[in-house]
């Protein structure tokens, strides 16, 4: 989509008649500098490097997810490299966009781009198969549901602006002049509508469950260098997560709720809105992970943790295509402050994507 963000796809060709099957990974991995400053330590390193500890390997962008990309590429030139017949091809990609910035307000396109340049735009574009394994980070679960999610921007509007003499302070924050005052009881109220809407609205399937979350990730209101003045308009952004069952028209509604009742003036905005989905059809694929999974460890692949299947993977945009998807992967999660995995755990998962190539490409399709 733009010069200076190109996804890569390598091709190894199949004779014909089997599975072509897709291995995806993303290759960007973290904001930028000036992007961390609202973080307590912007500028330590494991935010924009790696190394390794003994047998360890440390860093963001090595867990998220340039490392299980490294795995699907010494997999795919291992299976090159062995001679191995494959009736069906083996693709391998690297997407330039799956991080999770959206663009808002003053932050457009195309720097807060991310999600339409990368696999999203791949599939549109004729990068397709039988079946996609998504390389991430799953502590060898596997799941086949991933989360969706709508973001929504919340107004508090404050009354006329006033000048600091000429504050009041009544009892109820609610009555309070300032969206900034104000914008505290709007604030209690969506956490416990949070609260209840992940137990409410939980998901569950064969391969686990899908918990969807709140998080009120920004706030914005007020002008730094004009502290003299109460401040009329506060802003809050939401992202909040969608199970395969829901829409953002179905959230909306309960935000609306929620903040009708409340004493305190507000407007509602959805700002972002991608489904989420539940594979159909990957039946074979999943037969294909536990045989692989088994000649590894010994065991059957475990269900993955619910934050596994409630945060977002490029699994969305292949089942939205029709491509039945899988997320399976080593240890680590970087969401959860896990920034490090073991050697060990990236040779075995490559084993892993290795042999279930060679399985699911040589089965007829």
């Amino acid at each position: 989509m733009f010069a200076d963000r190109t996804n890569v796809v390598g091709r190894l060709r199949g004779s014909g008649g089997g599975n072509t099957v897709i291995f995806n990974a993303h290759m960007d991995v973290a904001w930028g500098p000036e992007e961390r400053r609202w973080m307590h330590d912007p500028d330590n390193p494991i935010y924009y490097s790696a190394w390794r500890e003994g047998d360890t390997l440390v860093g963001n962008g090595l867990i998220n997810d340039k490392g299980p990309l490294a795995c699907t590429l010494i997999a795919a030139k291992a299976v090159k490299a062995s001679g191995a017949p494959l009736a069906g091809d083996l693709i391998v990609t690297g997407v330039a966009g799956e991080i999770g910035q959206e663009p808002v307000d003053e932050f457009t396109a195309p720097g807060y781009l991310s999600k339409e340049v990368g696999a999203r735009y791949l599939i549109t574009h004729g990068i397709i198969g039988d079946y996609a394994v998504v390389a991430e980070a799953t502590s060898f679960g596997v799941t086949w549901v991933e989360a969706g999610k709508a973001f929504f921007k919340v107004t508090v509007l404050g009354g006329s602006s006033r000048y600091t003499p000429y504050v009041t302070h009544p009892e109820s924050l609610a009555d309070h002049g300032n969206a900034l005052v104000r914008v505290a009881p709007v604030i209690e109220a969506l956490t416990d509508w949070g609260r209840r809407y992940e137990v409410e609205h939980e998901y569950r399937f064969d391969g686990g469950r899908c918990v969807p979350k709140v998080n009120i990730g920004a706030i914005r209101g007020g002008q730094p260098f004009l502290t003299i003045v109460s401040a009329e308009h506060c802003y809050l952004y939401l992202d909040v997560r969608l199970t395969p069952a829901q829409t953002a028209m179905d959230v909306q509604a309960e935000l609306t709720e929620v903040l009708g009742a409340l004493d305190v003036p507000t407007q509602l905005e959805c700002t972002l809105y991608r489904r989420g989905y539940e594979a159909v059809g990957v039946d074979e694929l999943l037969d294909a992970t536990a045989i692989a999974h088994r000649a590894e460890f010994g065991t059957e692949p475990g269900e993955a943790e619910p934050q596994m299947s409630s945060m977002w993977r490029d699994t969305n945009p292949f089942i939205e295509m029709g491509i039945p998807a899988i997320t399976y992967g080593p240890t680590g999660s970087v969401g959860g402050g896990r920034y490090s995995a073991e050697i060990a755990d990236f040779v075995a998962v490559t084993r892993i994507y290795a042999r279930l190539a060679l399985d699911l490409c040589n089965r007829p399709r």
